[in-house]
């Protein structure tokens, strides 16, 4: 099974965060700005940009004289176990503060051995999560996660994917012609966000958005009530636009 990936506004930020943690780290005694700009190319609103968010998530630290080191976030324990769990907790944060940033519940899921997996999510009091009242593995074709994960397939991929799971009707909104959901998915533009508009849930919208690590493709996803649905393009695009460090405790 192919993925159709094509690079999106996040992953070219992870590419070039990337960049600028391989400068720092190759100067163990510190560099300043100026050096990692003729290093990496950059200019310097990207790189200030940058260099902002890896300080934030603690991939580098600024030291008193003005200097840019690895920070803490970078240190690898000796068990595989331990780097596993250092992972999940960098992603959690991550998804914890997009969720206050965006004002819903924000998932991060995965399509792992033909299945579509939530793998973290991150809610609370006021963002509460969707309830899965049925099996999100079972019901791609109806929600924005489904739908992005699908899209990002080729065509064999999705179609066995169908094969497997039946387009069960769940709302009125719900989708279940498969050659319907085909072209749509086919017509989706692979960096904008997609939409489940009550599909799976009445009561309930979510969007979601690509995300590209590794082999599996990916998404981010939120979701609010219906009420706040006025919100819910402006909330994908604070979503596309602050996936980068998610992406990049992904690709570290």
């Amino acid at each position: 099974m192919a993925l159709k990936h094509e690079p999106t506004a996040p992953y070219r930020s992870v590419q070039d965060a990337l960049r600028v943690l391989e400068t720092v780290a190759r100067h163990g005694t510190g560099t300043t700005g100026t050096e990692l700009a003729r290093h990496t190319g950059l200019g310097p609103e990207r790189l200030t940009a940058l260099l902002r968010m890896l300080c934030r998530e603690g991939y580098v630290e600024r030291t008193g004289d003005g200097a840019y080191v690895t920070g803490e976030a970078l240190s690898r324990t000796g068990s595989a176990h331990g780097r596993e769990e250092a992972l999940r907790d960098r992603v959690q944060r991550a998804l914890d503060r997009l969720r206050d940033s965006v004002g819903a519940a924000v998932y991060l899921s995965r399509y792992l051995d033909g299945e579509v997996r939530i793998t973290q999510y991150a809610d609370g009091p006021a963002t509460p999560r969707v309830h899965e009242w049925v099996d999100f593995r079972c019901s791609a074709h109806a929600t924005a996660i489904g739908k992005s994960l699908l899209a990002q397939l080729d065509h064999a991929g999705r179609r066995d994917h169908l094969a497997r799971h039946r387009m069960a009707r769940l709302t009125s909104h719900t989708i279940t012609s498969r050659r319907t959901l085909l072209s749509r998915l086919e017509a989706q533009p692979p960096t904008a966000p997609v939409l489940d508009l009550q599909e799976y849930a009445v009561g309930t919208v979510c969007a979601a958005v690509p995300i590209t690590a590794g082999t599996a493709a990916g998404c981010l996803a939120l979701s609010l009530p219906a009420g706040h649905a006025h919100r819910l393009r402006r909330a994908a695009d604070a979503l596309n636009r602050n996936a980068a460090p998610v992406l990049l405790s992904l690709a570290i």
